[in-house]
């Protein structure tokens, strides 16, 4: 049966509707329609849209849960928190919001609460505008740069003025945005990233979220995948738990994971798709979370509290997290990848320092319990978000072309919302409507139905 694309949505809508499965230890299925590899949003995107088109799929994930990049915690605190991804965007378009409410999790707009802290107090009005006009004059100046004919990196066009706000500048711009300094970042790509302000939670996370609409989806835990056989034809997947045959392959892992050897192709994928990949690789964001009951920093639920500072050895703080004691102290960039490569111990004496430097040694002594993400040490994702260097924004695009019955998605792959996992879970969609016409199972009715990556990127205020 070939399904038309009206069909084809009719059908997805279908699948959002239908009772939540649990996996089971069954054993690998030996064959498929198409496989995926990686169970992050992409990945899960990908197996749900193959689902409602009835075809065979099965995921291989070499971690122990579902969610990729989208991890969380429910049991080093008594609370829920994100260890990965946060937000979700874009409410208008996204149907990941909708898939949320139909699972029955919560989602609502993240609170706009945001602070400025100069030393151990908080800016004033005329102080905090100072700094929002210093934002709004670097991010112009790279959207203006990007307008010009030759690529180049965000730092060489800022502003030489932005005086005491230019390391806050360059942080809120570069490390926390995209996880790279802005020396490493490309102005096209930076420009072209459609606006992330309507940020949505989900009040029971988003690797909640992601393992809720993964729990339909044949998935394998803990198959991570050596090799992939692959031709014009069909594939071939080989893991430690067997052999895997498939008419189509949907490949999901990081850019990183991709340009690292971990997984052989036969025959080498092109080139050209490693050259892109490798200009596209992960920046660094990781968070140390802290257990401050009794509020003693004095903010608001979900306040987001930045510092004046004259470098990028600067963090973001999410306080009070969803109503609770635990502060999230955000680490990116080149100083966030340093003090990663340092233990959770110097990343937890660093956020006890910065805490200090802002509110006091009493605060600071009031932290309990502590934990800190590591995403560069681990071994199925080695980073955070991709980031094009300059030069590399095309990159994007090249990796959506498909090799042989061979298909990549994630967020790398997204061009305009890179770097989310609205992007990721797009492009997981996109690609397997691409796999699932190379084996004749979707037929185009008409032109393409509008989606976020179709969108036109809105002009930057004025």
């Amino acid at each position: 049966m070939t399904i038309t694309r009206r069909g084809f949505l009719f059908a997805t809508a279908a699948l959002a509707a239908m009772p939540v499965l649990r996996a089971t230890a069954a054993p690998l299925p030996r064959e498929a329609d198409i496989v995926v590899i990686g169970a992050g949003a992409a990945g899960i995107a990908a197996a749900r849209r193959i689902m409602a088109a009835n075809r065979k799929v099965v995921v291989v994930e070499a971690a122990s849960q579902i969610g990729g990049r989208c991890i969380t915690d429910s049991t080093t605190f008594d609370v829920p928190f994100d260890r990965g991804a946060r937000w979700m965007h874009n409410p208008e378009t996204n149907s990941m919001i909708r898939l949320a409410r139909s699972a029955g999790l919560d989602v609502l707009p993240a609170p706009t609460g945001q602070k400025m802290r100069i030393g151990r107090r908080n800016a004033r009005a005329g102080e905090t505008e100072q700094f929002l006009a210093a934002l709004v004059r670097a991010n112009r100046a790279i959207d203006d740069a990007a307008r010009g004919k030759l690529d180049t990196a965000c730092a060489s066009v800022l502003p030489k003025d932005l005086g005491d706000w230019a390391g806050a500048a360059e942080f809120v711009l570069g490390a926390s945005f995209a996880g790279k300094d802005l020396k490493d970042l490309s102005a096209i790509d930076k420009a072209r990233a459609q606006d992330r302000n309507a940020a949505i939670a989900c009040r029971q996370g988003l690797g909640t979220l992601i393992t809720r609409l993964g729990e339909q989806a044949p998935v394998a835990l803990s198959t991570p995948v050596s090799r992939i056989a692959w031709s014009n034809r069909d594939v071939s997947v080989e893991t430690p738990s067997g052999r895997i045959a498939a008419r189509a392959a949907i490949v999901t892992v990081s850019t990183n994971v991709l340009t690292s050897g971990a997984i052989k192709f036969g025959p080498d994928i092109p080139k050209r798709t490693l050259d892109a990949a490798s200009k596209l690789t992960l920046g660094s964001y990781d968070r140390i979370v802290l257990q401050l009951p009794g509020n003693p920093l004095g903010l608001s639920r979900d306040d987001i509290l930045i510092e004046q500072s004259n470098s990028t050895r600067t963090a973001l703080m999410l306080a009070n997290i969803g109503g609770s004691s635990l502060c999230s102290i955000d680490v990116g960039g080149s100083f966030g990848r340093d003090l990663s490569e340092q233990g959770e111990k110097a990343m937890v004496a660093f956020a006890r320092e910065w805490i200090t430097k802002l509110f006091g040694s009493e605060a600071a002594a009031a932290v309990q319990k502590t934990t800190a993400t590591r995403w560069n040490a681990s071994p199925f994702v080695m980073g955070a978000m991709s980031a094009s260097s300059p030069g590399g924004q095309l990159s994007r695009k090249i990796l959506t072309e498909p090799i042989g019955n061979m298909f990549l998605a994630g967020e790398a792959t997204h061009e305009t919302l890179w770097g989310t996992v609205d992007g990721a879970w797009e492009s997981g969609e996109r690609a397997a409507d691409a796999a699932l016409r190379k084996i004749g199972a979707l037929k185009d009715e008409s032109a393409d139905v509008p989606t976020q990556s179709t969108k036109k990127r809105r002009a930057p205020r004025q």
